[in-house]
């Protein structure tokens, strides 16, 4: 753990603060915090998109396709429509619509009452609802298992259905829901499809998420002078542009500011915010109910 700068307390591993007193003392002393949760925040809930959790769920698909992980199979480009709704719905069912309340999410959001704070994720699930967060405190960049969009993008609007994927789930068989059950864009009449980002044509964005983004960045405006504490949860380095690299750049821009984050796996730390960062590498979610049961 690296010595904090100088608008922070000095605090070091030498220090008799544990992990967890030293995250609590951080967020006592910033002005703001400013959340980025990745997957990894989700697998310390439980919601881990390998092993048993996955297996269980597609036997079938696994058997056919090798898949590893659900994340690597939802991108999957399937034979049809109906096969991909078969697996989208089973996926849907069991990381949104019937996905538990998270441990680790209800410790944060406890932890965070009182405090001037925002949150951008890139998780697609449903973690914050399921936990009661304050959801115009959270931006879910990059879409929610919940929400449908045109496959062609021919819009920018999003669709949901609970019933038809319960239906979905229920009638399909061959690893194929019927036919008739498959929607279609109401505009253009090419199929629907999971809202979420995919790198060739990005990801549907519509008024509701316009109004997420405007409020994180008035969030980030109203505080960018201010001593910031950019709290990083269980991000990796898939998709650094979203949380990782504006994160960083905005503590290097702000001597005030500190970069903390919270991963087993060590990531590279650009040389100029070094001293404005702090590596919790303890388990999130022990961290976590550690400090919300305090």
């Amino acid at each position: 753990m690296q010595q904090l700068n100088r608008h922070w307390q000095t605090l070091t591993m030498e220090s008799s603060l544990t992990q967890a007193d030293l995250l609590n003392q951080l967020i006592d002393e910033a002005e703001a915090i400013v959340i980025g949760i990745g997957a990894g925040m989700s697998a310390a809930a439980g919601f881990t998109y390998a092993g048993k959790r996955f297996t269980d769920a597609f036997p079938d698909f696994i058997a056919k396709y090798r898949f590893l992980d659900m994340l690597q199979a939802s991108l999957f480009d399937f034979e049809d429509e109906q096969e991909y709704w078969a697996f989208q719905s089973r996926f849907s069912l069991l990381n949104f619509f019937d996905q538990p309340v998270g441990q680790a999410y209800v410790d944060l959001r406890l932890i965070m009452a009182g405090n001037n704070y925002h949150v951008i994720t890139t998780n697609a699930d449903n973690a914050f609802y399921a936990a009661k967060f304050d959801m115009d405190k959270v931006f879910r960049i990059q879409g929610e298992y919940g929400l449908w969009q045109c496959s062609e993008h021919c819009h920018q609007q999003t669709y949901h259905d609970e019933v038809l994927i319960r239906q979905m789930a229920r009638e399909q068989s061959n690893m194929k829901i019927p036919a008739n059950l498959v929607p279609h864009c109401p505009k253009c009449g090419a199929g629907l499809e999971i809202n979420k980002r995919n790198e060739e044509k990005g990801m549907v964005e519509d008024g509701q998420f316009h109004e997420q983004n405007e409020r994180y960045g008035q969030f980030l405006k109203a505080n960018q002078d201010k001593k910031i504490l950019f709290l990083e949860i269980g991000v990796g380095h898939t998709t650094p542009q979203f949380i990782k690299h504006p994160f960083q750049q905005m503590t290097e821009e702000n001597a005030k500011a500190l970069f903390v984050t919270m991963n087993q796996k060590d990531y590279f730390i650009p040389h100029p915010i070094r001293p404005q960062t702090v590596r919790i590498d303890a388990d999130i979610a022990e961290v976590l109910h550690e400090l919300a049961s305090e």
